[in-house]
């Protein structure tokens, strides 16, 4: 099942109005903490605070080999993880190092805009790695100089798919209110999700491929000067985007929530799922714009693991190469959950030379449910 944000139904109609409405990408930004280290170094940290683990005999070592990771940033310094208890130990770190990431992303968005944090109208945040009540955004707003007025939208428990959604639904609001700039920011500290007591496969899995950053993404709705501002950076924009929900597939990914914390839910299905339903979610899409997958020129997906990105590949009939930005992110800082795509769109933008005339680009994540969120975006004209 699925839904899009567009209500006619026809191409040449959806396509009219989304050219009409479609906000712009005006700036991004990226950080990640200052904890860096490789992977074969933090394996030895694994293996040591799990000594007991059921994962021995060199199998633990094997996966975190073949997850695609070489190196990965880290919210507090290695040593400190056998040393947290508990799930208040967990979050604490989490609210801490969250608010200092964020602020770190909103501040450098809004630099790269020119724009006063004034003017923003709305701030969304997601995450799926820690909680906070009052939430990140709420908490922002003391230390940024935010209007008292602005429009707040905490999401939780999206996972993956936040990054994608999240610049689903800023868009959304955007055609509501064309003449403001509004701000998605994700902060994912995946690390501190980790489960010493837990010797389970998907929870190696999870600590080898996991890492820790914050994006932000500033957009501006179709009638503000920001979307007309051409910028070193390519300003593409959200035409319209797609959400599809698979039935039955609930304990595929997620969390199971207690005492300690968040403990992994990750199905060995996930490739199969998304090898036998991307390529419907993609193409449902294209086909409400009268577009093929021949007409997308940028695929910007979330590096779900090796195995996740080969099924995106295999089942949308891609190059080996359509997807390398994808790997080479995974490769240098691991699956950073909802923030990931926005990295990749981060650097699809600064990398953006586009040949003139309009090109089409697909931002797509998947997350639990299990489901997914596509975007499609076009970059317009010559970038300098």
């Amino acid at each position: 099942m699925s839904s899009t944000t567009l209500l006619e139904r026809s191409p040449a109609g959806a396509a009219e109005s989304a050219r009409d409405l479609a906000p712009a990408i005006v700036a991004s930004s990226t950080v990640l903490p200052e904890h860096r280290y490789r992977q074969d170094d933090l394996f030895q940290t694994f293996d040591a605070i799990m000594p007991n683990s059921t994962l021995k005999d060199g199998l633990a070592e094997r996966l975190f080999d073949h997850v695609g990771v070489v190196e990965r940033y880290l919210a507090l310094p290695k040593e400190r993880y056998a040393a947290l208890r508990g799930f208040q130990d967990r979050n604490d770190a989490w609210i801490e190092v969250a608010i200092q990431l964020g602020n770190r992303a909103v501040l450098a968005a809004l630099d790269e805009a020119e724009l006063d944090a004034s003017e923003v109208g709305m701030l969304m945040t997601t995450t799926v790695t820690g909680v906070a009540v009052p939430s990140l955004d709420a908490r922002l707003m003391n230390r940024i100089a935010f209007p008292p007025d602005l429009v707040r939208m905490p999401l939780f428990g999206l996972g993956c798919l936040g990054g994608a959604a999240g610049v689903a639904r800023v868009a959304d609001w955007l055609r509501a209110y064309p003449d403001r700039c509004a701000m998605l920011l994700s902060v994912e500290l995946c690390s501190l999700t980790f489960q010493a007591d837990d010797w389970s496969v998907a929870n190696a899995v999870s600590c080898g491929l996991f890492g820790d950053g914050a994006a932000a993404v500033i957009l501006a709705g179709a009638e503000h000067p920001l979307a007309a501002r051409r910028g070193r950076a390519a300003s593409p924009r959200v035409v319209a985007s797609r959400s599809t929900f698979f039935p039955e597939t609930e304990r595929v990914m997620g969390w199971d929530i207690g005492d300690n914390g968040f403990k992994v839910v990750l199905s060995t299905d996930v490739p199969r799922i998304v090898r036998d339903h991307a390529p419907g979610a993609v193409d449902g899409l294209l086909a409400e714009h009268g577009l093929t997958r021949a007409d997308v020129g940028a695929w910007v997906m979330h590096p779900g693991g090796p195995k996740v990105i080969d099924a995106m590949e295999d089942g949308l009939g891609l190059g080996r190469g359509a997807l390398a930005a994808t790997r080479e992110s995974l490769a240098r800082i691991g699956n950073l959950s909802s923030a990931s795509v926005l990295f990749l769109l981060d650097e699809q933008r600064r990398r953006r030379r586009s040949p003139g005339g309009g090109h089409y680009g697909i931002l797509m994540a998947m997350g639990p449910a299990f489901c997914a969120e596509t975007v499609l975006l076009r970059f317009e004209g010559e970038q300098p």
